[in-house]
């Protein structure tokens, strides 16, 4: 099956970001989007470490090891940009002064729920950091994320599994097939990505979608069962 690629989906969310927002993109996969942010628009990256103004990744051999995101990646700080007491930045946090933040997940449930900070296995180390004060924080949040798991599994279910990050919580789930919102009505897939139909991307995802997309053929408010 065809997908987009970690940096393909980067940069299809950067697209979505308005101008002027204030945006934290959490640790892995979404630390990517800061890459492909227009230079253009004037967007304000936030990290719980203590950093507002982020610009994209430093080039090689400009790297400054006192200038890390929440991951410990290297960093750029944009004109204007500012540090801060890490405390500090989780009050911006908790206090919803943040737009939009993407998170990845090892699941979203149908009604939003997001875990994604363990897997619940024997010896696993979680991963808390800021998510659950990012999920219940901002105003919007995202998910960016691959479809299936390794083992081909869904990460998008009915009901999670792994221990909760945040409860009906999710705005939109960007996944390597598809830009999904979660609504009062459901699962709304607005975009599939490399040529997959509605149905083939209702066989891989085990809960009913509706399809009301924004280019190309039209599916509104059609469902395909389960």
């Amino acid at each position: 099956m065809s997908k987009l690629t970690h940096q393909q989906l980067a940069e299809r969310i950067a697209r979505d970001i308005p101008e002027g927002a204030y945006v934290n993109l959490g640790i892995g996969m979404p630390t990517q989007i800061a890459n492909y942010l227009p230079a253009d628009k004037e967007i304000f990256l936030h990290s719980e470490n203590g950093i507002l103004g982020m610009g994209p990744a430093p080039a090689a051999g400009d790297e400054d090891p006192e200038l890390i995101n929440a991951g410990k990646q290297p960093v750029t700080l944009l004109p204007g940009g500012c540090f801060f007491h890490h405390g500090d930045s989780f009050a911006m946090m908790r206090g919803g002064h943040l737009d939009i933040c993407v998170l990845g997940a090892y699941q979203v449930s149908e009604r939003g729920d997001l875990a994604n900070w363990s897997t619940g296995e024997p010896g696993a180390i979680p991963a808390v950091g800021g998510a659950m004060d990012l999920a219940i924080g901002a105003r919007q949040v995202y998910v960016m994320t691959e479809h299936l798991t390794k083992k081909g599994e869904c990460k998008i279910v009915k009901e999670c599994s792994y221990p909760l990050t945040g409860v009906a919580c999710i705005t939109r789930i960007y996944s390597d097939l598809a830009v999904i919102d979660v609504t009062d009505r459901g699962l709304v897939v607005r975009e599939i990505f490399a040529g997959l139909t509605p149905r083939q991307l209702q066989d891989v995802t085990p809960v009913e979608l509706t399809f009301a997309l924004q280019h190309g053929e039209q599916h509104d408010d059609s469902r395909l069962s389960v």
